[in-house]
Order: C-alpha cells, then sequence, then structure tokens
C-alpha cells in the first residue's frame, strides 16, 4: 500500500481547503531539504522521450500542475521534486484579494471531481513577482494572470498589464485568464473585442510567450472567435480548459449542487474534446486540461493535440506520486504505439 493510501482518508476527514493548505505547508516544510532531494529521486522520470519543446522552452517532460494548487508561487520547486516537467502559478491579480467567503471547496468523492467558488484568493502580483524572482525553479513556470475583481472591463487590460509587470521577472510564460467562473466581471472578457483589448496591451507590455485559457462553456463560435484572435496576434499558445459550471448528467456526491467550477474526472473527456476543436484551429502548442488522473488520460489528450498536460484535482485523488505514474505510462503507451516521443504522439488523432 502507498504512504498516500493511509494518509488520503486523514486529509479527506478534513474540510477540502484546510487540507489543501496543510498539504502547502508540508511542501514548504521540506523544499530546499535532503528530503526534497529524496523526492526528486523517487517520483522524476528522466527519458528523453518525454521532453517536450515549447514556447520557447524544453519541458523535461509533458505533465504540469495546473493554474489554482499554487497560487502564490511559495511551492513550485517542490513541485518539481514530485516530478512534474513545469507548474502555472497563480490567477494572481494586480491586488491582493481574499476572495469569496468559506466553504469554497467541496471534494465531489464518488466522481472525483472538486467544486471550487475560491474567486481568485491570492497575495496579490506584488508579492507574488518577487517571490517568484527569487525563486530558481528547476523547470518552467508560468504565470497565470487574472482581473482584479473590482476592475471593469474598460479597464481590464491596464490591469492586466500591471500584473504582468510585476510578475515579468520570474515567469517563463504567461496565461491570460479570462475565463474564471468564480469571480465577477469575466463574462464580458470572453467577448472578441474584450479579448482583444487585453491580449494587445499585454504584447504593448512585452509580455511572452503569451497563452490564453478557454472556457469549457463557451459556445464553440465563441471559441472560434478566441482562436482567430490567437492566430490574428500571434500569441504563442492556448490552455484548454478552465473549470466548468455545467453539471453532467450521472454524478452522484451531494456537493454537486454547490455553486462553482467543477474539474476532475467528471470534465475529462468534454476537456479532451475541447482540446482537439483547439488543435483543430490552430498552429500553436496547447496545453490540455482536465480530469488526468492517469497516463492512458494524458495519452488522450496528447494523442488529441496537446503538446504538454495540466493537473490539479488528479493530484487530490491520487497523491504526490501522479506524476511518476502518468510518465513512466506514457513510456509504456509510446512503445506500445511505435512513437519515439511525446512529440510525435501530439496530434496523432487528428
Amino acid at each position: 500500500m502507498r504512504l498516500y493510501d493511509i494518509t488520503k482518508p486523514l486529509l479527506f476527514s478534513l474540510p477540502a481547503e484546510t487540507a489543501h493548505g496543510g498539504v502547502h505547508a508540508l511542501l514548504r516544510a521540506v523544499d530546499g531539504t535532503a528530503i526534497a532531494d529524496a523526492m526528486a529521486r523517487r517520483y522524476t522520470v528522466a527519458d528523453d522521450r518525454l521532453a517536450v519543446d515549447a514556447f520557447g522552452h524544453t519541458f523535461d517532460n509533458p505533465v504540469g500542475v495546473a493554474a489554482g494548487f499554487d497560487k502564490n508561487a511559495t511551492v513550485p520547486s517542490a513541485l518539481a521534486a514530485l516530478g512534474f516537467g513545469f507548474a502555472e502559478v497563480g490567477g494572481v491579480t494586480a491586488e491582493p484579494q481574499t476572495g469569496n467567503a468559506r466553504p469554497r471547496m467541496f471534494r465531489l468523492r464518488e466522481d472525483e471531481g472538486i467544486v471550487n467558488r475560491m474567486g481568485l484568493n491570492n497575495d496579490g502580483a506584488a508579492v507574488v513577482g518577487e517571490r517568484l524572482a527569487a525563486a530558481d525553479p528547476p523547470f518552467p513556470v508560468g504565470v497565470n494572470i487574472a482581473k482584479t475583481e473590482h476592475v471593469d472591463t474598460a479597464g481590464a487590460p491596464a490591469d492586466y498589464r500591471e500584473t504582468y509587470e510585476r510578475v515579468a521577472a520570474g515567469g517563463d510564460f504567461f496565461v491570460v485568464n479570462v475565463s474564471c467562473p468564480n469571480s465577477e466581471g469575466f463574462e464580458e472578457l470572453q467577448n472578441r473585442d474584450a479579448m482583444a483589448a487585453i491580449l494587445g496591451e499585454l504584447q504593448d507590455a512585452g509580455a511572452a510567450p503569451l497563452l490564453v485559457k478557454l472556457s469549457p462553456d463557451l459556445p464553440a463560435p465563441a471559441v472560434e472567435d478566441a482562436l482567430d484572435l490567437v492566430t490574428e496576434l500571434g500569441l504563442d499558445g492556448v490552455v484548454a480548459t478552465n473549470t466548468t459550471t455545467d453539471r453532467p448528467e450521472g454524478l452522484r456526491s451531494p456537493n454537486a449542487s454547490e455553486r462553482g467550477g467543477l474539474s476532475g474526472k467528471p470534465i475529462e473527456r468534454r476537456a479532451t474534446e475541447m482540446v482537439r476543436f483547439v488543435a483543430e484551429r490552430v498552429d500553436v502548442p496547447v496545453v490540455g486540461v482536465g480530469g488526468v488522473f492517469t497516463a492512458e488520460d494524458a495519452y488522450r489528450k496528447i494523442r488529441a493535440g496537446a503538446s504538454l498536460v495540466q493537473l490539479y484535482t488528479g493530484l487530490v485523488y491520487r497523491g504526490p506520486g501522479i506524476a511518476r505514474e502518468i510518465n513512466e505510462g506514457l513510456l509504456d503507451l509510446l512503445e506500445r504505439d511505435g512513437f519515439d516521443g511525446v512529440a510525435d504522439a501530439v496530434g496523432a488523432d487528428l
């Protein structure tokens, strides 16, 4: 039995956000110690076949941690020690935010999902930027940039720019979040004109590599508008997708009725379909997010067009060995299908 199988019932006996805070405290405590070195030896899968080149960076493996897990950039190096190939920190806003009232995170145990309505709680761009600039994680770190809640649509471009300028020194790539379902005012940002104004302002500030994160709840014409902008503005990539406010049929957990964004296993198929939709329409790398728990989950997104994948909920349910398990499984799947590496499998089903 894995250690996490023993500790998971204890963690799951705590409120979800309390358990999350405890895990962060533990990761901060071991960061930079001999324990972290031992973790890296245990969890890292070193194999050139897993390497991916994207956004001007080389990723040792395609499995990353999604935005939301390390909102304030306090544990990126510890996540590297868990065998991940990259992490996306944030969402970060120009000003510190406390987010929504607790409770605001709910496990759907029977469905292996999570509903959250955190509301972009974070320490603010100045603090996160200083933290990132002082850190030296051994893998690429993306920064998820979001709108400060009280800022209206007209003021959004300047607000995003302020956030970017404060975190620019410590990020390796930057993800424009216009699709958060748990904070006020984001719906208006997903129309073409508003998105173009934000992206143009960030490009004027020198933001690069620059990606945009899309919602799975957008209708197809709105997604196509956003992807047209990706091509027209020469963006560097697309993250697909954010959490969903929809509730698929068949959910068994009573927490499914909680308001907020749903992540995890219940959205795996929908997220993979979104990856395919995006990859068929753009010629830039796609980061696939949503329901990645196993190597097979990651491989489906890769074959659907994702160069990289991210997870968060899978880490909650499967524990610290998830990156190693996925990477080892990917090597088996690549060998089974005759691919020399992950890059050769990207888009194989398109």
